[in-house]
């Protein structure tokens, strides 16, 4: 499984996935989820994928192909509007699907594929879009300024609650780290190394890439103070004031045919004293 996220700011963006990809519990491998078409001082397009491996390869591998062989056509490195760049990403994948899907669903395979697909192209403000398997796509909107593929809903109530238009980058890193470790603990098909990039609004330049592995002893503290802090979080929230939460209320005795006196119970009466003592 794949789990990748992208947060869209006053100050930036913030781009993260996952590289663990498997066939099964014995057969786990590492593959990049994170592709980067950058000319400095001109674009940075970030495409993040899910789905099928093949399918998602395929078409990264006929865009650059593109981009080499026929320059002077439409490509990755010449649109001019990230809208473009979304669209070119879109037809892609929808011809790779439409040629290999009908082969790999006849195995059996499931062929649906995304990707997340944001930065800058020149002046123009910094977008991001979500495409969809079947070629068509959306934008990120100002009341939800974020995208997710793959395995979405664990590392998504954080960013509901934190995110906002003016979070600085510092808190926005840490947002999307703490919804990746999220993720990845309550999904073992979600796991490091994590592919991190950092996009300051208007730099044009894709030079803050960092790569967070096994021993990265920030990301364990990181998770860490997140877990203790939302169980001391949690420990601090009172009951709630419901009667079910209350202690039961002693028994009351119920009269009978052989106790009509419930008050009086001759089994727990004290034996009589004899007139002696």
């Amino acid at each position: 499984m794949t789990y990748c996220v992208a947060l869209k700011f006053d100050a930036g963006m913030v781009f993260a996935s996952d590289t663990r990809t498997n066939a099964g519990v014995d057969n786990i491998s590492r593959v990049d989820k994170m592709h980067v078409f950058a000319n400095a001082g001109d674009r940075v397009i970030v495409a993040l994928s899910a789905g099928n491996l093949s399918i998602t390869q395929n078409a990264l591998n006929q865009i650059e192909r593109a981009a080499r062989e026929t320059p002077g056509a439409p490509n990755i490195y010449s649109v001019t509007s990230l809208y473009d760049a979304a669209e070119l990403i879109g037809n892609t994948l929808r011809e790779v699907r439409n040629r290999d899907g009908e082969y790999l669903r006849a195995q059996n395979i499931d062929a649906s594929a995304s990707f997340i697909v944001g930065g800058q192209v020149g002046v123009e403000e910094p977008r991001l879009f979500l495409v969809y398997s079947e070629g068509n796509f959306i934008e990120a909107s100002g009341e939800a300024p974020f995208f997710q593929n793959g395995e979405i809903k664990y590392g998504k109530p954080v960013i509901d609650r934190v995110l906002r238009r003016d979070l600085p980058i510092s808190d926005a890193i840490k947002l999307t780290l703490v919804s990746m470790d999220s993720t990845m603990r309550s999904n073992i098909s979600v796991g490091l190394p994590l592919d991190v990039l950092v996009y300051p609004v208007n730099s044009l330049n894709a030079n803050q890439r960092y790569r967070i592995e096994e021993s990265d002893e920030y990301f364990r503290d990181l998770g860490k103070r997140w877990n203790d802090g939302l169980k001391q979080a949690f420990a601090s929230v009172p009951a709630p004031p419901w009667d079910c939460l209350a202690p039961p209320a002693p028994m009351q005795p119920v009269a009978s045919a052989e106790n009509p006196n419930p008050a009086f119970d001759p089994n727990l009466a004290p034996p009589p004293q004899s007139l002696g003592s």
